[in-house]
């Protein structure tokens, strides 16, 4: 992912019990190697869903350099280019995980 880019990332959520519902999914991102300390597990996104029963949903997230942006340690808003890691799940327990890496353009 560059500056002027973005990802999706997407996750299927199955209903496997006996009844329709609602669910909540959440998506987390993390900064390997941040200036400063950053939260391990910063919540950036998340999506209501209902399912009936035995029925599954794709559920997408896009994920832009705005989504990786903090206050570092001079008070600029800025994203830092490095290792990422990307946590989705119904809490912030359960995720399925996954990493991109943020490049800086030049030029």
């Amino acid at each position: 992912m560059n500056n002027a880019g973005n990802i999706r990332a997407s996750i299927t959520v199955s209903n496997t019990g006996d009844h329709d519902g609602e669910e909540v999914v959440q998506m987390y991102i993390q900064d390997i190697y941040g200036s400063i300390t950053r939260p391990v597990k910063e919540l950036k996104g998340f999506q209501k869903i209902f399912l009936k029963k035995g029925e599954s949903k794709v559920v997408t997230f896009n994920i832009n350099v705005n989504d990786l942006k903090f206050y570092n340690a001079d008070l600029k808003y800025t994203a830092e280019p490095g290792d990422f890691k990307i946590f989705i799940g119904t809490n912030s327990s359960d995720v399925i995980e996954s990493k991109f890496k943020l490049v800086t353009q030049t030029g």
